[in-house]
């Protein structure tokens, strides 16, 4: 007695009007069908099979190894779906049949299981998730006989006017008894408003032929499917919420959850506080005592301990224990600001090492760079990393100081405990202790203001 899963993943997607399939597009950091596997992967199926349309090479490149996509070549409906993927399902004696839909991410893992739980009691041979809706246009109804069994269900354009009224809606979610789900399939006809094979039309043919049908109630929220760009964003700021919902009962502050982001993937210490405007994406993670925001982006970065990290753009960086960041910095990939660091008002820095208690504190770019533990980075400073031949290379020592508006023609190093004087292109080594100069001697010129003027004067 095995469970085999279906996932559905072979829709058109028309009404989302992108470049992309519908599945992939993002909840929370994650395409929608990872979602829907990532709740069907704790009831342990023996086999996972994903349908999807032709030419879906982007979906199948992003399925899990334990996912078999196939292929449905004539999309004549829910139905025919199923039987697709079932010409691929070895079913035996016993076995059952989860049907989940690609599109509906709000699914949980607890539904599922319940669900599961409840058509194996029961003996079943056919099980479906619905829940009750106010406003249930669109959906199909479950309509019941007059003892609540289920009866059959109807899709919302076949309904009748009393049907309508139904607010109990189907989430297009079943679990089949292996034994009569294929018998069933061969009976569903096309004899409906979109003509197609409907897959509802399975529980109404086992229902009339007096086998046992069950419904598990869940709520609206976890049923709603994903067709169009609205629907999408309600689905991903509900996504959101649960995530936030989750780290803050691990200890993570948030002044204002709607107002921060994190995505699936992101990892939190207890004791981060997360100021709003917020994003965090990726593989990013954030150690205990860090203060993030307000306004900040982080993505594949890690903050340390005790950091502060506010109105920057953080991407493919380390940020470590204690340092500052921001206001309005640009990490680049590739950038390791050590403990006790920091980098100020309007600095980039990219692909470079910022060494302990180092400070770049203002209006500097800092690429390719190895800047030494303690050394100070005066106002203005950059390095040229750039030739025609090639990125190069900058190091500047341990507790040197670089002068307001120095030039760092790369490839150059700057020794320990040396400095260059304000204004300076360094194009030469500075030796260690030593203070590298490289500018024109100052001279004035009298009544230079006078010679501005006089041809205006003249006009």
């Amino acid at each position: 007695m095995a469970l085999k899963a279906v996932v559905l993943g072979a829709g058109k997607g028309s009404r989302m009007k992108a470049v992309y399939p519908k599945v992939l597009h993002q909840v929370a950091g994650r395409p929608m069908i990872q979602w829907v596997l990532d709740a069907v992967a704790p009831l342990e199926p023996a086999q996972t099979v994903v349908v999807v349309k032709p030419d879906a090479d982007r979906v199948v490149a992003r399925l899990p190894e334990y996912a078999a996509p196939v292929v449905q070549a004539r999309r004549l409906g829910t139905a025919h779906a199923l039987q697709t993927a079932l010409g691929v399902v070895d079913l035996e004696a016993g076995d059952s049949v989860l049907v989940v839909p690609a599109d509906t991410p709000l699914i949980t893992v607890d539904t599922l299981g319940r669900m599961a739980r409840l058509h194996r009691s029961t003996g079943a041979a056919a099980t479906c998730v619905t829940a009750s809706m106010d406003d249930p246009t669109g959906y199909g109804r479950v309509v019941r006989d007059g003892w609540g069994r289920v009866k059959r269900i109807v899709e919302h354009a076949d309904t009748t006017t009393s049907e309508r009224e139904i607010e109990e809606i189907n989430g297009g979610i079943y679990m089949f008894a292996g034994d009569y789900i294929r018998d069933a399939l061969d009976h569903v006809e096309q004899n409906n408003a979109q003509g197609e094979y409907y897959l509802p039309d399975v529980v109404s043919i086992l229902g009339a032929e007096g086998h046992t049908i069950c419904a598990y109630r869940t709520t609206a929220e976890e049923l709603a499917g994903v067709n169009t760009q609205d629907q999408l964003a309600r689905a991903a700021a509900i996504m959101r919420g649960r995530i936030n919902e989750a780290w803050m009962r691990e200890g993570v502050w948030m002044l204002d959850p709607a107002r921060v982001y994190i995505d699936a993937g992101v990892e939190l210490a207890a004791g981060v506080r997360l100021y709003p405007g917020v994003h965090l994406e990726g593989n990013t993670a954030v150690r205990s005592g860090a203060r993030i925001g307000p306004d900040v982006y982080l993505d594949d970065s890690e903050v340390g301990e005790g950091a502060k990290v506010w109105y920057s753009v953080i991407r493919g960086a380390s940020i470590g224990r204690n340092t500052e960041v921001g206001p309005y910095v640009s990490l680049r990939p590739g950038t390791e600001l050590l403990e006790d660091s920091k980098a100020g008002t309007f600095v980039e820095v990219k692909n470079s090492v910022v060494g302990r208690g180092a400070k770049v504190p203002h209006l500097s770019y800092v690429g390719d760079a190895d800047i030494g533990d303690e050394a100070n980075i005066g106002a203005g400073a950059i390095t040229a990393n750039y030739s025609w031949f090639g990125k190069h290379r900058t190091r500047v020592g341990r507790r040197a100081q670089i002068g307001s508006n120095t030039v760092l023609v790369a490839p150059v190093e700057v020794g320990d405990d040396a400095y260059t004087a304000a204004g300076s292109a360094i194009t030469k080594n500075v030796p260690e202790g030593a203070l590298g100069v490289e500018r024109s001697a100052q001279r004035e010129i009298p009544d230079y203001a006078d010679h501005r003027r006089a041809p205006r004067e003249a006009d």
